[in-house]
């Protein structure tokens, strides 16, 4: 029987316990421990100045801190150790801690292990946050109680203790939570993979391999949903233990499977095959949501009901930072694509416009290449707007294509933000486009890609009429 999460609290106290990060996904689990009666030694890189309070806040609650560049050095005699998502479980301190009787974990972990509902699990390179979106909504538009969390932003295991066993988690989960994954989810989906996070990741060997937790460990009952249009998740197909529906936009696979034919999504499983969307009828732009929505029916097919699923996608607009209208001004559309941290996502973002476009990219270096994102700028951009660490070689990308010329596009590059941003404001036309989608991470410039993305509102909302 499964462990419950009061059976697991109850067997820390007495122990030792660090949490190392303390963010978004932590705090919450600092709390929940401390309110269990557990010891707590909460450790970051960043100094006291940098929280704002929140850690006198901590410390008043009977939390020990360590903060500076040395918080991994206060390991010696902890008991269990939580580590923060996109920390690598092989640092030298940790594998030290291990090696003395540590045992190493993450708050993702744990939930596996306790969650008393099914889990339905999302991961991929892009596509990711939306189709976990839309599969949680379209659970509660059917009349479930969901928990959406993970890698979107929410930490679930202070929730655990609500959750019942008739509820679902719907769980975006990243690279970095599945390395030491050993629990895979009753549902999992991968939309599809391609080069990212190579700045943590060793190599793509280890990035791919990190990705397959998310089914490795499932039962023979369990259901994995693969992309078939993308070479490396369809390779997986051979090695999954449960049941496998592969989704595909380009044909129509053998066995289980959700196809686009003549414009409409199919779905074919034990029960036969039948109609189930017709694309044009989904709100969200561009050939990547229809692959989204392919995907999410996928995971649901059974669960929601034909109907709720077209009512769905009629009114639903995406997720903020996706492709999201921020203003209409003086005739030009301005979008927010901040999500796209990678050369894929930028490049599906570029062919949702039939017009050619604006473009501000640029960014924090996850050492991805970028010689494909230069023959799709020179396709689908007329201006290219540069700002942030990998300006040089997205521009060295662009100008080395095939097909380029002088000023085809125009390239022109800004060490601030909000230069690039008044840029494409003094440039653009009416009926133009100006789309922000960096194809990098935002660390060299702002905490997160959210923070991105509202500075990017916050300009063009002040950008004059």
């Amino acid at each position: 029987m499964k462990q419950t999460i009061q059976e697991y609290l109850d067997a820390l106290k007495g122990k030792k316990v660090a949490v190392l990060g303390i963010g978004v996904s932590n705090t919450p689990l600092i709390h929940m421990l401390l309110r269990a009666g557990v010891k707590v030694t909460a450790c970051d890189k960043r100094s006291r100045e940098a929280f704002d309070g929140k850690i006198e806040d901590l410390e008043s609650l009977g939390t020990k801190v360590c903060l500076g560049e040395d918080y991994l050095e206060h390991l010696e005699g902890q008991n269990v150790i939580f580590r923060t998502p996109g920390m690598r479980p092989d640092l030298p301190q940790l594998s030290e801690a291990v090696s003395a009787g540590a045992t190493l974990t993450s708050e993702m972990e744990v939930f596996f292990r306790v969650c008393p509902c099914p889990i339905i699990a999302v991961t991929g390179s892009d596509g990711k946050t939306t189709t976990t979106t839309i599969i949680a909504e379209l659970l509660r538009a059917e009349g479930k109680v969901v928990y959406l969390g993970g890698n979107i932003g929410k930490p679930l295991l202070p929730d655990v203790g609500m959750m019942e066993p008739t509820d679902f988690a719907v769980v975006e989960l990243s690279s970095f939570q599945l390395m030491t994954m050993d629990q895979s989810p009753h549902i999992a989906v991968v939309t599809n993979l391609a080069p990212n996070h190579l700045d943590v990741h060793r190599s793509m060997g280890e990035y791919i391999s990190a990705k397959e937790n998310i089914f490795l460990h499932q039962g023979h009952d369990d259901r994995v949903i693969l992309n078939a249009d993308n070479e490396i998740t369809r390779s997986f197909a051979g090695s999954i233990p449960g049941k496998l529906t592969l989704f595909s936009r380009r044909e129509e696979p053998e066995g289980t499977a959700v196809f686009l034919r003549e414009g409409i999504i199919y779905v074919r499983d034990e029960m036969g095959e039948r109609a189930v969307l017709p694309s044009k009828e989904i709100l969200l732009p561009g050939d990547h949501n229809i692959e989204n929505y392919m995907a999410a029916i996928a995971a649901v097919n059974g669960l929601v009901s034909d109907e709720t699923i077209r009512h769905f996608a009629a009114r639903f607009s995406g997720v903020e930072h996706r492709i999201e209208l921020t203003r209409t001004l003086k005739g030009v559309r301005y979008y927010n694509d901040s999500i796209a941290s990678s050369p894929t996502r930028t490049m599906a973002g570029l062919k949702c416009f039939p017009e050619k476009v604006i473009l501000i990219a640029g960014g924090y270096d996850k050492h991805i290449p970028f010689d494909d994102l230069g023959p799709a700028i020179i396709e689908h951009v007329k201006r290219l707007i540069l700002t942030g660490d990998t300006s040089s070689k997205i521009r060295s990308a662009v100008e080395s294509a095939s097909g380029y010329r002088m000023n085809a596009p125009i390239i022109e590059e800004y060490h601030a933000f909000r230069d690039a941003v008044e840029a494409a404001y003094r440039a653009a036309h009416p009926g133009d486009v100006v789309l922000l989608s960096p194809a990098c991470a935002s660390f060299d410039k702002f905490k997160n890609f959210m923070e991105g993305g509202n500075t990017f509102k916050q300009i063009v909302r002040e950008l004059e009429e």
